[in-house]
């Protein structure tokens, strides 16, 4: 498996608009964040988490030119406001993009992206797949994919397990027995807005007391803010098995 961290940023990016924090104005490209995605490739399917409005310079950028499936967390448009951007690469596999998330989700894409829907739709247009997402497991091709039910504030939204890979953003609380689903993992991605505590994310402290609770083998951070600090100053103080994600960074799970 190949995991490749998209976008590592909150819903406005880093740099800000017109920000002058030390972050934004910070010369080392691992400050510099475009909104959260990843991608990962195993056992030959193609999966993209989110598709938030930055989705083409992040396709252009990782190079890629298949996606066998979409999962997406939740409907806020930092996560799935990039979802045409797929388009070119349905012209090139010429197959549907089939699409995994929570049904009330499903009907925000439905709604949004109407004109993939329609019985006689226009020529240039995506043929998107919709799947519901409940608590069972689903296959894209031969992979396992479990979903882990996570709360955003108050908004249910989805993590996703794939075999020894978990992927949780925008993530405040989690239930025990949605942590039990997430024992014996090689990498957690999870969110970490900034350090001091927010509503609706963990920050940093509660993020590292869940890897703490859970000892995967190593653990990224995504979703970061400009607030959290700079990337080499916050990465001093972290655990071994822990670090600050950056857009690019990727790895390679074996197989045992």
């Amino acid at each position: 498996m190949n995991v490749t961290l998209l976008g590592t940023g909150t819903s406005q990016g880093v740099p800000v608009v017109g920000c002058q924090c030390a972050v934004c104005r910070s010369d080392n490209p691992k400050d510099h964040r475009l909104r959260t995605a990843a991608f990962v490739e195993v056992d030959g399917q193609h999966i993209l988490l989110d598709a938030g409005p930055d989705l083409r310079m992040q396709l252009l950028r990782a190079d890629i030119t298949r996606v066998d499936a979409v999962l997406v967390t939740h409907e806020h448009k930092d996560h799935l406001a990039g979802l045409d951007d797929i388009r070119p690469i349905y012209f090139m596999m010429k197959e549907p993009i089939h699409i995994y998330t929570l049904p009330r989700v499903l009907k925000v894409i439905h709604k949004d992206y109407d004109y993939a829907f329609r019985q006689h739709p226009y020529p240039g247009v995506p043929s998107f797949v919709l799947h519901p997402v409940n608590n069972e497991p689903f296959r894209v091709g031969d992979v396992e994919i479990t979903p882990i039910h996570v709360r955003h504030l108050t908004l249910p939204i989805l993590g996703y397990r794939i075999q020894d890979m978990a992927y949780i953003t925008d993530g405040s609380f989690i239930a025990e027995t949605e942590l039990q689903k997430l024992t014996g993992l090689k990498l957690l991605v999870i969110n970490a807005l900034r350090i001091k505590e927010h509503y609706s994310h963990f920050n940093l402290q509660q993020a590292l007391a869940i890897i703490e609770r859970l000892q995967p083998e190593r653990a990224v951070i995504t979703h970061v803010s400009h607030e959290m600090g700079l990337y080499e100053e916050v990465s001093q103080d972290l655990p071994p098995n822990v670090e600050i994600g950056y857009d690019g960074w990727c790895m390679e799970i074996k197989n045992e």
